[in-house]
This record gives C-alpha cells, sequence and structure tokens, in this order.
C-alpha cells in the first residue's frame, strides 16, 4: 500500500463529483497538489463503465501498490479509440473520480473511499443540463450500466465518507 493518498470519488451521473472533485484539488493544503484523474477521459465509449474502473485498477492502483510506474490511457471520443498515455506522479497525491471507480478491488488499494449522491431528478437535471443533446440519447443506457455496477459492487458500502450532493 501506499504511504501517500489515494483518495476514490464515486456517485451517479450528475451527483456532483466533478465539482466536489474541482474543490478538493483547489483547496488542498501544502505545495503538493494531488494529480486528478477523471473516469470521463477514460471511458472507452458509452458502454464502457464498468471498464474504466477496471482500467484504473490495472493501470494506475495494481502498479502504485506495487511500487511500480503508474499511467492511464485516456480514450478519444471523438476517434471513438484509445488515445495518448498520461503518467502518474508518484510523488503526489491522487484522485481519482468518476462513476464507477468505487470497486471492491479499488477501495483496498485507497487510502480514501468518497460516496457523493443525489436524487435522481437533480443528477438528471444537472447531467443534462451539463452535457446536453450529447448525453441525453445515452442516459438510459449509462443508467442501466450504473445500476447493474451498484448492484454487483454496492460502491456505497465501501466508502469512509458518504455526501449529500443536492
Amino acid at each position: 500500500m501506499s504511504t501517500r493518498n489515494i483518495i476514490l470519488l464515486d456517485g451517479p451521473s450528475g451527483a456532483g463529483k466533478s465539482t466536489l472533485a474541482d474543490r478538493i484539488v483547489d483547496g488542498w493544503p501544502g505545495t503538493v497538489v494531488p494529480q486528478l484523474v477523471r473516469l470521463d477521459d477514460i471511458y472507452p465509449g458509452w458502454g464502457g463503465l464498468r471498464a474504466a474502473g477496471e482500467h484504473v485498477h490495472r493501470f494506475v492502483l495494481e502498479p502504485i501498490a506495487a511500487g511500480a510506474p503508474a499511467r492511464w490511457q485516456r480514450f478519444d471520443w471523438n476517434a471513438d479509440a484509445p488515445a495518448e498515455w498520461h503518467d502518474i506522479d508518484p510523488e503526489r497525491p491522487l484522485l481519482i473520480e468518476g462513476c464507477g471507480v468505487l470497486t471492491r478491488a479499488n477501495a483496498a488499494l485507497a487510502d480514501v473511499r468518497m460516496w457523493l449522491d443525489a436524487p435522481d431528478d437533480i443528477r438528471k437535471h444537472r447531467a443534462l443540463e451539463r452535457d446536453g443533446e450529447t448525453y441525453a440519447p445515452h442516459w438510459d443506457e449509462w443508467q442501466r450500466q450504473w445500476e447493474s455496477f451498484v448492484e454487483g459492487e454496492n460502491p456505497a458500502s465501501l466508502a469512509d465518507l458518504r455526501l449529500d450532493g443536492s
């Protein structure tokens, strides 16, 4: 296990994870600011909720736990293909946020596990306001993946800290 801070922040779409992650990074005490990895940059398309959490486990969390170099690969949504790799600085804290990051396997390799939730109507309004017509046709597909993920992993139960994003 790493001696530096690894924070996982999960919750449903539109709960406010990205906003909270930005606030955590902006308010971090000291001069060593955490690296922020967003699963939005990793999901391999609209059907890739689970794949992003697995990617983070394989390429970021497991290597860090083993003292090896860690990195993650961005997915280019426009090209519908994997893109460039990004190295993780082993000397800096790490915050990973996104739907599907708080799996049992990932939780075991993190120092802090956070869950952020909000009522369904608020979440949907926020998500569609944020991403508009890009997200609207995919909301139901994403929600089904999310519900399957929650049923299989029960991520809220893995959290050290549960927050209300409404």
